[in-house]
């Protein structure tokens, strides 16, 4: 497995705006759908990157505690599904159904977002807070696949409940470790 890490977004940047089609409904879903009241989750995934298959149960979990918080999440794959089309958008959308995933699983096509979003990996997380200010980028938690460390999502959960409760997001933050973007040539 590749090792690529984030490329860590500076803090206090504007979330860049999208729009882009949501594999599982089939309507475009905006920055200004899915932004949280209080908080804004853009995470970096894919289908096939054994690093995103092993935290999928726990993303769902995040929204599922999380939205009812006012707390908005979106996913976006951005890889080339010519080269890699298990990570196409039907599949993207099987995927989301399978996965229980109740967050919008949008298809980057161009790669314009990952870019602006200056993503590198899959996966890659970003947290705005209300004014859709960088508060947090980086890694969900410390496991790994075949590491041994179970999946909380504790680095993202600590910078929710801090942002949520108006407290400032401790700078010194773990940048993601992933697959690469399937960049196309």
């Amino acid at each position: 497995m590749a090792r690529t890490p984030s490329n860590m977004l500076p803090l206090g940047t504007k979330a860049p705006g999208f729009d882009l089609p949501d594999t599982v409904s089939g309507t475009n879903r905006s920055l200004s759908d899915i932004r949280g009241e209080k908080a804004t989750v853009v995470m970096f995934i894919c289908n096939h990157c054994p690093f995103v298959k092993h935290i999928n149960q726990e993303i769902s979990r995040l929204a599922s505690d999380y939205t009812s918080k006012g707390v908005g999440f979106a996913a976006i794959s951005s890889n080339d599904v010519e080269n890699y089309p298990d990570d196409a958008p039907g599949l993207m959308a099987e995927n989301a159904r399978k996965q229980g995933f109740s967050f919008p699983y949008l298809y980057d096509e161009s790669q314009d977002i990952a870019k602006a979003y200056d993503a590198a990996c899959t996966p890659d997380f970003y947290v705005f807070d209300d004014k859709l200010q960088l508060a947090y980028r980086g890694q969900l938690d410390d496991s790994r696949p075949e590491n041994g460390i179970p999946v909380t999502g504790k680095d993202i959960r600590t910078a929710l409940e801090a942002v949520l409760h108006g407290q400032q997001v401790p700078e010194m933050q773990k940048p993601s470790i992933g697959c690469n973007i399937k960049w196309k040539k």
